[in-house]
């Protein structure tokens, strides 16, 4: 009799808890050899792409599209073929679970104060100069030890929009500009696929951007007779004109359905919890005025440069903390995470050594994260490992904020929508174009003065015309 092996989920990040499955590549009953495509994962950071570790007939799969696994439960049963290659049971994957995972704060090689590192154009780093390695830790966006089970988690795929699909194929119809409300779907369930979206984006026949006729030319539908009752029932006044009784909602009446929580949104959800019960957050904020600028200043280049020149001068803040063994990191380099809002939830992708970039690499280096965070395509290694984070939210709405400063760093800077403002001056008044920033920091790690000081660096760079 054949020998059957079980294939157990990888930690696919930095420590992760579980992923959530994307789409299959096989089927119970399929012959897959070493190191096919077996199944594509949606992980906190990244869509990835597992690959079989043994040649042979599948014969159970653990989960469908959009079920949640946790890291170190059975994937994946096959019957191995002595007649296909294998791989040697010593022999490294490439992979961990189980005990031996890669958990949060494990240190991972970085380049000395003398060397020289630029991003490299897929992501990672180039090291240029230098033979002193200096550790570089990276605490991921995990707190505590992971626990690992076989127990797998059933969820609904999101059925927002109207149709079934998980986050990764969302992303990929944006991408190929496909109409997920006019996709086939051929996944259990009604569940949208990847190769539903592939193949719609071939044949052009959900582009988006367009209506079918017989939606368009349809009559306008009657509510049904369950929600027009609700409606008289929220009817405020009586036939007599006496007010009614009203009940507050409950779980009984409310309309919506729970849904959990997957991928990106899933983590950020653990990883605010954590912060939150972790860090002693406070807030500074004030105006920079920006009336010098000559045109062409990149607002986002600006602040990037502004934030290398505070940390310079105040270091501080340029810091990772350790609040259980009360010691503190002052980094020599300046990576800065770089939120970015989508669909699917906050990505907050690191801008490596944005100490040694100019105004043009800094651009260049943004707009190549913000693709690769919209199309997934950003490796995971990309996602953690800053030392301070900004959040441009203004470019949406809002002045002032408390963004939320997650360990190990110490600081975030949030810039608020732009205005202008009245400013007295000799003998009248002017009136100034001007950037609301605001500094969150952990007040256990760096101190007012040091913050107000970093602030105030901030404010003078900003100040100059270029």
């Amino acid at each position: 009799m054949a020998e059957t092996k079980k294939f157990h989920l990888p930690d696919l990040g930095e420590g992760l808890p579980d992923a959530t499955i994307v789409d299959w590549a096989v089927k119970v009953g399929d012959v897959i050899r070493l190191d096919e495509p077996l199944v594509s994962m949606e992980t906190a950071k990244a869509v990835v792409e597992v690959p079989s570790p043994f040649s042979g007939k599948v014969t159970r799969l653990a989960g469908a599209a959009g079920d949640v696994i946790e890291t170190g439960a059975v994937l994946v049963e096959v019957e191995l073929d002595p007649k296909l290659p294998q791989r040697a049971d010593a022999e490294d994957t490439g992979h961990s679970h189980g005990s031996g995972h890669k958990g949060a704060g494990k240190p991972t090689p970085a380049p000395d104060d003398g060397d020289t590192v630029i991003a490299s154009d897929d992501g990672g780093e180039l090291e240029t100069g230098g033979d002193k390695p200096a550790e570089r830790a990276d605490a991921g966006t995990v707190v505590g030890a992971m626990e690992s089970s076989d127990r797998v988690h059933s969820e609904q795929v999101s059925g927002a929009g109207g149709v079934k699909a998980v986050p990764a194929v969302r992303a990929l119809a944006r991408k190929l500009k496909v109409d997920l409300a006019r996709v086939k779907p051929s996944g259990e369930g009604g569940v949208i696929t990847m190769n539903d979206v592939k193949q719609a984006a071939a044949d052009g026949s959900a582009a988006a951007g367009s209506r079918p006729a017989a939606a368009a030319d349809a009559p306008e539908r009657a509510p049904a007779p369950a929600v027009a009752r609700e409606a008289a029932q929220r009817t405020p006044v009586s036939a007599s004109g006496k007010p009614l009784a009203t009940r507050p909602p409950s779980a009984q009446t409310a309309s919506g359905q729970p849904e959990q929580l997957k991928g990106v949104r899933r983590n950020m959800a653990r990883v605010m919890a954590a912060a939150h019960a972790q860090v002693v957050p406070t807030m500074l904020a004030d105006d920079a005025d920006i009336h010098a600028w000559t045109p062409g200043n990149d607002i986002t280049g600006r602040l990037v440069r502004a934030i290398v020149v505070a940390c310079r001068k105040v270091p501080a803040l340029n810091a990772w903390f350790d609040g259980d063994k009360l010691t503190r990191t002052l980094h020599p380099h300046v990576d800065i995470g770089i939120a970015v809002d989508t669909d699917d939830g906050l990505f907050v992708p690191a801008l490596r050594n944005a100490d040694v970039l100019d105004a043009r690499g800094v651009r260049e280096a943004v707009n190549r994260l913000r693709q690769q965070v919209e199309d997934r395509s950003i490796p995971s290694s990309e996602l953690s490992g800053y030392t301070i984070s900004l959040s441009n939210f203004g470019m949406f709405a809002g002045r002032y904020a408390t963004p939320v400063v997650v360990p190990p760093c110490v600081a975030i800077v949030a810039a608020g929508r732009g205005r202008h403002q009245v400013v007295p001056v000799m003998g009248g008044i002017e009136t100034h174009k001007v950037i609301p920033l605001s500094v969150t920091f952990d007040h256990r790690a760096c101190t007012g003065g040091e913050a107000a000081r970093f602030l105030r660096a901030m404010l003078d760079d900003l100040a100059l015309p270029q």
